[in-house]
């Protein structure tokens, strides 16, 4: 029989030894732990989704060229399809609510994790510096509806009618059954012809180095009053680590912010995924989740690692994203699981 100084004695090394094990495996899952990227400098790139990603790039990289910051660069590609009356998925002209409100939701991230956001803003063009000034002048990082507005007209934005003639005629055609369904890809389809929404997500790596990211949209047309989707929602719609790369989302924000879609990306990069397989794997929880339903809504991922690396991937085909560096400009088709 063990007596008690015994017992004491064998239970001390006991519990050492297991400490050693539980130290020895979690240094093994330290050692284990794949790199960060290394950073690479001076080498500007901004992307962004969908084929009008293009003209957004091209103001941002005004900016990127002079050696400006991202967060500058990223705001200024957002702001240029708020600002287009033929764009019915952003800003003015947006598709409204089934009550006739063109709603915005809108999100910027920087280098430092400062972030700021709207949603169902309405009668402001844009959104993404309403969403800027919520960043710089408060202590929140989120305003909504009235209030958001409220903050908009006290520093200085104009308001304005967001509804414009052609996405007032589509709305009141559509009244005539009320029917919503989404349709996929509808951004990348003939205007006046499309009867849903996009986004635009536009990510930056400026010549320090440095991230930015923006994510700005009109929403679900026909939703209802004060839907809000993932574009608002920091690790939804847009995510920037500064240590890894940034991630932006398009499509369905009902997927998006049931799998934390951004930040999910993010992560997955963090762990040594490249850019396009952390934008797949984060869309395979989506299709494990609900394989039926997954097959019917578009959602895409783009990905920005901070050495400049690239990738995205969607659910469907069809999703596309502009891409702009020193000696690169094109739109890429983005692979898609089914």
């Amino acid at each position: 029989m063990v007596d008690r100084r015994e017992f004491l004695r064998l239970s001390a090394i006991t519990s050492a030894a297991a400490l050693a094990g539980c130290t020895s495996a979690s240094d093994k899952v330290q050692q284990d732990e794949p790199a960060l990227p290394v950073r690479v400098l001076n080498k500007p790139v901004v992307v962004s989704t969908w084929d009008f990603g293009k003209a957004a790039n091209t103001a941002a990289w005004s900016i990127l060229a002079g050696n400006g910051n991202a967060l500058d660069a990223v705001e200024a590609g957002a702001r240029v399809p708020e600002e287009d009356p033929t764009n019915q998925s952003v800003g003015l002209g947006g598709r409204p609510d089934r009550d006739g409100h063109v709603t915005l939701d809108a999100c910027i991230m920087d280098a430092k994790g400062r972030c700021g956001s709207v949603a169902a803003l309405e009668h402001i063009v844009h959104a993404i510096s309403v969403a800027r000034a919520v960043m710089e002048k408060t202590p929140h990082v989120m305003l909504a509806g009235d209030g958001a507005l409220q903050f908009a007209l006290a520093n200085g934005f104009q308001k304005e009618d967001l509804l414009t003639g052609q996405s007032r005629k589509e709305w009141e055609e559509w009244l005539k059954t009320a029917h919503y369904a989404p349709v996929v890809n509808i951004e990348n389809q003939t205007p006046g012809n499309s009867k849903d929404h996009d986004t635009i997500g536009i990510l930056a790596l400026d010549t320090a180095g440095d991230l930015g990211g923006a994510c700005t949209t009109s929403g679900m047309a026909y939703k209802l009053h004060g839907r809000v989707g993932d574009s608002p929602i920091i690790g939804a719609g847009l995510f920037v680590d500064n240590e890894v790369g940034g991630a932006t989302s398009t499509g369905v924000g009902e997927e998006v912010i049931r799998i934390a879609g951004s930040h999910t990306v993010v992560e997955l990069m963090r762990q040594g995924r490249t850019p396009e397989e952390a934008c797949r794997m984060a869309l395979e929880r989506s299709v494990r989740r609900d394989p039926a339903y997954a097959k019917t809504i578009q959602v895409g991922f783009l990905a920005l690692r901070r050495d400049g690396a690239i990738g995205a991937y969607a659910l469907q085909k069809g999703f596309t994203y502009a891409v702009k560096t020193g000696g690169r400009e094109e739109v890429v088709a983005a692979k898609h699981i089914f």
